[in-house]
C-alpha cells in the first residue's frame, strides 16, 4: 500500500463525503487489515505511542501525577487534571492521557495499572527538571497505536473538521510506525480504510 498523498487525500475526501452532515466533530479513523503474520510474534503485538504532527479537534486530556512544584508547574500549563498521592484511587478508571512525576510510577502503577493497562493508557513517567509544558502540549497529540488478538489496527488519525492535509500528514506518521513494526512492512497489509465515526469506510486505493 502506498504512502504518497494523492492516495491518501483521495481517500480522505471520499471518507469525509459519506459522512454526512452531524451535529457533532466527527473522529476520523484509519484502519489497517494486516496479513501473513503470526499473532504471537512480537509483530502481532504491535503496540507503540505515535506523535501526530497535527493535533486534533478532539486533543487528548491530560492528568498529571504529581506534588510540590512539579504539580504547580502542570497547572500552569493547563493540564486538565493535577492529582497528588491521596487522590490517586479516584482516578482509577477514567479515560485521561495520564503523566506521572517519576518517583510516584509504583504507586500510579499499582493503583491504576490493572484499569489503564489493556487499554494501553498506562501513565508516562516525567523525568526530573523536565519541561512539564512541553510534555503535556506533545501528549496532546499522540496517539496509541495497537494491534491486540486479531490482526486489525484501529487509530484516531484527527477529527472530520481538520484540513484534509493535516489528517493525511497524521495518517503518514502512524504508517511510518506500523511500516517499521510489520516484518515486509506495508506489503503486510491487506486493506486499509479511512472512517469518519458516522460514516462508510473509504478503501485507500493503491
Amino acid at each position: 500500500m502506498p504512502l504518497d498523498k494523492k492516495t491518501l487525500l483521495d481517500a480522505v475526501k471520499e471518507a469525509k463525503a459519506q459522512s454526512g452532515e452531524k451535529k457533532f466533530n466527527q473522529t476520523v479513523e484509519l484502519i489497517l487489515d494486516i496479513k501473513e503474520i503470526d499473532m504471537k510474534s512480537p509483530e502481532g503485538k504491535i503496540q507503540a505511542v505515535v506523535d501526530l504532527p497535527h493535533v486534533s479537534g478532539k486533543p487528548n486530556k491530560i492528568l498529571v501525577v504529581a506534588s510540590g512544584e512539579l504539580a504547580l508547574k502542570a497547572r500552569q500549563a493547563k493540564a486538565d487534571s493535577v492529582i497528588e498521592r491521596a487522590e490517586l484511587e479516584a482516578y482509577a478508571g477514567k479515560k485521561k492521557q495520564f503523566l506521572s512525576e517519576a518517583p510516584l510510577m509504583p504507586l500510579v502503577g499499582k493503583i491504576l495499572g490493572p484499569v489503564l493497562g489493556p487499554r494501553g493508557k498506562l501513565p508516562v513517567p516525567v523525568p526530573p527538571n523536565a519541561d512539564i509544558a512541553v510534555l503535556i502540549t506533545k501528549h496532546r497529540k499522540t496517539v496509541v497505536v495497537r494491534m491486540r488478538n486479531q490482526p486489525i489496527i484501529q487509530c484516531a488519525v484527527g477529527t472530520a473538521d481538520m484540513k484534509e492535509e493535516e489528517l493525511v500528514d497524521n495518517m503518514q506518521a502512524v504508517l511510518r510506525l506500523v511500516e517499521g513494526k510489520l516484518k515486509r512492512g506495508l506489503k503486510n497489509v491487506k486493506f486499509a480504510f479511512i472512517k469518519t465515526s458516522m460514516g462508510e469506510p473509504a478503501k485507500i486505493k493503491p
